[in-house]
């Protein structure tokens, strides 16, 4: 049935330091998470893409599923 599916893991993410002074690429992470300025919390779902990026750039962010 079509109701029984599981609804997708999702992860809570803030943005805890700064992006400035980081490299492109880990600048490119944040911002391909959502996140914009500090304290700014987003909720992406759990792919392994998403797990990339956040294991990329974990200094700068705190991480809690949901």
């Amino acid at each position: 049935e079509i109701g029984t599916m599981a609804k997708p893991k999702e992860l809570k993410v803030t943005l805890v330091k700064s992006r400035f002074g980081r490299l492109k690429s880990h600048k490119a992470c944040v911002a391909g998470l959502g996140l914009r300025k500090i304290r700014q919390t987003v909720t992406v779902p759990d792919t392994s893409e998403n797990r990339g990026m956040i294991n990329k750039v974990s200094y700068l962010l705190s991480v809690e599923e949901v």
